[in-house]
């Protein structure tokens, strides 16, 4: 057993173990497993939302964007730091309102707020059909981080069963405790390492950051700024946008936000999330180090730029808390969407259909939900293919279209009705399935529009579709409910 595998392998255990123990003199009812008893203050509600921002996807995906598309990576900074700042003044209307109807899962606040149980059902399987795809993301990542780093010592395979295996024990017995106490231990690991990979490596190949940068430019001209067509400037303003907007509709997100003591945590954390998302650049520094230095990578091969370039600048120990450091980057953002896609599938689609049923039962029956949405995930991560690909293309812009009713839901005076805001939803996610899996882009839609509307993100028409069958729908559903009051009784 090589060193590199002993270290990974240590830190599994140290967070399986700190997972465990989180759940020590804790009575673990459903408010206590999914939401932390709403006690957890600025660090640990700091940190459970700073999962999302590092997660496998952005440890490897965020290099790999760098090394792969150059310019247009920079999107993935751009759009983190403006959802953090919406988080000022979006995140203390939806704790207070929770707080208030003792909410517990995203679903039960469309529900709480439309007063209606069916529109918290499609909500609820919205956000699972997102959050498979998005776990299946965290598994492949992990079994590619743990193989590669242990230098083929552990297959991807068995690395991903062993992943699996110990995020769903600990999320069964400690739940949000465990993923917050991991969480911690996580971004010690990732900023240390991150900072220094993105420090230490255009040093070492080119003398400096500005050098590396020189480099790159001189060998592939155009390759860091936005090209004219494709990935251009309408597309990354687009893309910002509608990954903005969709940030905190991810339901671990949105789940988390129940978890602060009080309102105040997030105003703390918007001034301070922004700040930490910029070390996202250090990140990109690696991938564009590696541009000139691995060569050969193409098509999903790109996101092992980071790995290959680590490999072969530093010693197995180092490969070893690298590694590590990727393992957590999995494990902790998969066991919130594991434990939040099992909550969202008990309380707000099961008990919809059997309301006779107790919270212990389904306390229970969340519980139980976990390793078999674990083995699905697995499943699809080993076999899924393409299928998996196109579902994680869309999460996305699915979560995304929860946005204009959750947002409306907090004015004063919201126009939206319960039948509005099912009929926009569920035409947002009709119209993004639709040209997700058909690969339409509004160029092919509209041949004739110009090229910077043509780059847009499709996602726009989605969006668009939503917002207007929204609209319609409610304004028709309040007129119709105004006559039939009008009208006098038989």
């Amino acid at each position: 057993m090589n060193v590199a595998l002993i270290i990974i392998f240590g830190f599994l255990v140290l967070s399986l173990y700190l997972g465990i123990r989180a759940k020590k003199g804790k009575d673990m009812n459903l408010e206590q497993w999914t939401v932390g008893g709403r006690g957890f203050g600025a660090l640990f509600v700091f940190l459970l939302m700073a999962g999302e921002i590092y997660t496998t996807f952005t440890f490897l995906g965020g290099s790999g964007w760098a090394y792969g598309k150059g310019g247009p990576a920079f999107y993935i900074i751009a759009y983190g730091c403006l959802a953090l700042i919406m988080s000022y003044w979006l995140l203390p209307l939806i704790w207070k309102y929770a707080k208030e109807h003792n909410l517990m899962s995203q679903s039960d606040f469309f529900v709480s707020k439309y007063k209606s149980p069916y529109l918290g059902v499609l909500v609820s399987l919205v956000g699972v059909l997102a959050l498979i795809p998005y776990l299946v993301l965290q598994l492949k990542g992990l079994g590619l981080i743990v193989s590669t780093a242990s230098y083929g010592s552990i297959s991807s395979t068995l690395a991903i069963w062993i992943g699996a295996i110990s995020v769903t024990a600990y999320v069964m017995i400690s739940g949000i405790h465990g993923s917050a106490w991991t969480a911690v231990i996580k971004d010690i690991m990732i900023l240390v390492v991150v900072v220094i990979l993105g420090m230490y490596l255009p040093f070492h190949y080119y003398g400096g950051i500005q050098p590396m940068f020189e480099a790159v430019d001189a060998a592939k001209p155009g390759f860091l700024t936005l090209p004219e067509q494709g990935m251009s400037v309408s597309w990354f303003i687009s893309t910002v946008l509608l990954t903005a907007l969709g940030f905190y509709m991810w339901p671990q997100n949105f789940g988390a936000v129940y978890s602060a003591k009080n309102e105040r945590v997030f105003r703390k954390n918007a001034i301070v999330m922004p700040l930490y998302s910029l070390i996202l650049l250090f990140v990109l520094f690696v991938g564009f180090t590696a541009v000139l230095q691995v060569s050969g990578l193409k098509g999903p091969a790109v996101d092992e730029s980071l790995l290959r370039l680590s490999i072969q600048t530093f010693d197995p120990w180092f490969v070893g808390v690298i590694g590590a450091a990727g393992l957590l980057t999995a494990i902790v953002p998969g066991s919130m969407i594991l434990m939040t896609a099992a909550t969202l599938m008990a309380k707000n689609v099961y008990q919809v259909f059997v309301p006779s049923a107790s919270d212990r039962r389904i306390s229970n029956l969340a519980k139980v939900l976990v390793p078999i949405l674990a083995v699905v995930s697995v499943y699809f991560t080993l076999q899924g293919g393409n299928t998996i690909v196109t579902l994680l293309l869309m999460g996305y812009s699915l979560v995304t279209q929860l946005f204009p009713s959750l947002l409306l839901s907090l004015m004063k005076n919201n126009f939206v009705t319960k039948e509005g805001a099912f009929a926009g939803i569920t035409s947002g996610v009709l119209t993004v399935a639709y040209i997700t899996v058909t690969e339409t882009t509004i160029g092919t839609l509209f041949p004739a529009l110009p090229p910077a509307v043509k780059d847009l993100n499709v996602g726009i028409v989605a969006l668009f579709v939503n917002i207007t069958v929204m609209t319609v729908t409610s304004l028709v559903s309040r007129r119709t409910s105004k006559v039939k009051e009008e009208q006098p009784a038989a």
